[in-house]
């Protein structure tokens, strides 16, 4: 198991990433700059989070055609597990690796706080350790993160099971209070068709230690890890 972290010009959250993998999980990971082109070799992508090229034209717009990015998208076509983290979900939804959009949030200020998130399904390489309907605590960073598909599009995602997170209240209830972003149907994260690209926009990374605050996050990561042990 070989983890690739992809670091853009203005990436922040990928010291944090391999922390995670190399230091507790001790997983093989690296730092990848974005102008290597070539990621093979590696079984997964991390796209952490971060303010690429300072979020200018719009938020993940110029990372998404650099040309790493496509190598991403052949990983991904490949069926080998991609996660974007904040940032790197937006950067995955201006690749058209998954679907949607992330906007302003509602009220237009960059928001830092923490949120809950229900596990709307279990069954990918990225939620196996979580249970079904379980409520985790993990925190957001973000001025963009308010989710938009069109209604259809929507149909699609919960037939298809694709929404992964929700944002909720400690009990687990869809409130409008416990969006901190405007997010339709308060999604907080999803999956592509097949289920092996994962973006959200809360911070794993940041709840994956006691220290922190909380350790809800780690399961995430231990699921990417259970995925290729069982390979």
């Amino acid at each position: 198991m070989k983890i690739a972290i992809i670091q853009f010009g203005g990436s922040n959250c990928d010291m944090d990433v391999l922390h995670i993998f190399k230091d507790i999980l001790n997983v093989n990971a690296e730092l990848v700059w974005y102008k290597n082109k070539d990621l093979s070799g590696y079984d997964g992508v991390v796209l952490p989070g971060g303010f690429s090229y300072g979020d200018y034209l719009r938020s993940g717009a110029i990372a998404s055609r650099t040309p790493i990015m496509d190598s991403v998208k052949k990983i991904a076509n490949e069926g080998k597990p991609v996660l974007g983290i904040c940032n790197g979900f937006q950067i995955l939804t201006e690749a058209s690796l998954l679907d949607g959009a992330l906007m302003t949030n509602s009220y237009p200020k960059f928001i830092c706080d923490w949120t809950y998130l229900k596990v709307e399904n279990n069954n990918t390489i990225f939620t196996s350790r979580f249970n079904e309907g379980e409520v985790i605590k993990i925190p957001v960073a973000h001025k963009e993160g308010n989710y938009y598909n069109t209604p259809e599009r929507l149909n699609e995602l919960n037939n298809n099971h694709q929404v992964a997170f929700r944002y909720v209240n400690q009990k687990g209830h869809l409130t409008n209070e416990s969006n901190p972003n405007g997010s339709v149907e308060n999604i907080a994260g999803i999956t592509n068709s097949k289920g092996n690209v994962l973006g959200l926009m809360p911070h794993p990374e940041r709840a994956a230690e006691s220290i922190l605050g909380s350790k809800d996050g780690l399961k995430l990561f231990l699921s990417m890890v259970d995925y290729f042990s069982n390979e």
